[in-house]
């Protein structure tokens, strides 16, 4: 036990007799000193005392639409740590194609409780979508916060990346470099931040480009997200003759990389690609993504404070708040080729 105290006080900079009134719980010590210590106990590995543990405060729901795009998990490592020092507890909830539904889900964290949920890119971004589920938890009453996709009708706080100036980033960045024929890659029409990025990249190619709203039709293809769908519509662009292309994600951006190499095209010699979230690991992809980068900290901890707030009584107001994207250069995107004689 004395080797442990000594790694502690040596972790925390205290002395060993601090570190035992920490553990036993005693009075007389600075509360910046007290959180020291138990922040080198979390370093070294050492389990709190139970009486140092925070109890919990209650369970809270958080629906994401999947793991495989790093972007959500990046969103539930910040919300769950966000959660941390309010006491609440994140119950994480999955969906696979063909596995458990959203409002299944929303069911069982009913079952369990849950003092809120966080819904990450949930049926609340689709318009196509009955947005009543929503209602039917708001007059429970059930605190509900949500990220990416604004729905006008459901009285609740929303957290979002301003997708437009996304768009309007990244063909700002392009047509700086040269480019021209820009198309647009990015999902399903249905969904908010998809008719968005629609919006501020045409906004953005009329502005800065002669482009016509017949080839602007041509240079937009909407596809499934993933790589998969990034692949198969750059390479219809490709065809078309674009030399630069805006992704609505990382993945995407990957596949459209994968459609450049599979024709002996170069990137970004012969095709500029910029992708959109800056998720984990995209400055080391091959060549380092440029990309649109979410803040996604400070939209996880926006949302989990709304919801916190709701959940003790003091209402956020009901209306959605807008992050703005910031673009990351890398090695995707290059000045255009000179257009052949």
């Amino acid at each position: 036990m004395r080797a442990r105290l000594s790694d502690i006080a040596q972790q925390a900079e205290v002395s060993e007799a601090t570190v035992s009134r920490v553990l036993n719980d005693r009075p007389g010590v600075a509360p910046e000193t007290r959180q020291a210590v138990l922040t080198a106990l979390d370093v070294l590995g050492y389990e709190r005392p139970a009486r140092l543990r925070k109890r919990s405060a209650g369970l809270v729901g958080l629906v994401v639409p999947e793991l495989d795009n790093p972007i959500f998990p990046a969103f539930a490592q910040i919300i769950e740590s966000a959660l941390a020092p309010t006491g609440y507890t994140p119950v994480l909830c999955t969906q696979t194609p063909g596995g458990v539904r959203e409002d299944e889900y929303v069911e069982m964290l009913l079952d369990r409780q849950v003092s809120g949920i966080v819904f990450v890119s949930g049926l609340h971004a689709d318009t196509a979508a009955d947005h009543d589920r929503y209602r039917t938890l708001l007059a429970r009453p059930l605190p509900i916060v949500m990220i990416n996709g604004y729905a006008p009708g459901i009285p609740a706080p929303f957290v979002s990346c301003d997708d437009r100036e996304s768009a309007e980033l990244a063909v700002a960045h392009l047509v700086a470099l040269g480019h021209r024929r820009i198309g647009l890659i990015t999902g399903p029409d249905r969904f908010v931040p998809v008719q968005r990025k629609v919006a501020g990249y045409k906004a953005a190619m009329g502005r800065l480009t002669d482009i016509s709203e017949d080839e602007l039709a041509e240079l937009t293809e909407l596809s499934l997200f993933g790589v998969e769908g990034g692949e198969a519509a750059a390479g219809r662009l490709i065809e078309r003759g674009a030399t630069g292309l805006v992704c609505g994600s990382d993945l995407m951006a990957l596949g459209a990389i994968r459609a450049a190499r599979q024709r002996g095209l170069s990137v970004p010699g012969d095709i500029s690609v910029v992708g959109y979230d800056d998720s984990p690991l995209m400055a080391f992809t091959d060549p380092p993504l440029t990309t649109v980068r979410q803040p996604v900290a400070a939209m996880a901890v926006a949302a989990v404070r709304a919801l916190v707030d709701e959940i003790n009584g003091h209402p956020s107001p009901n209306s959605e708040y807008l992050f703005r994207p910031e673009l990351v250069v890398r090695g995707s995107t290059a000045v255009a080729r000179p257009a052949d004689p």
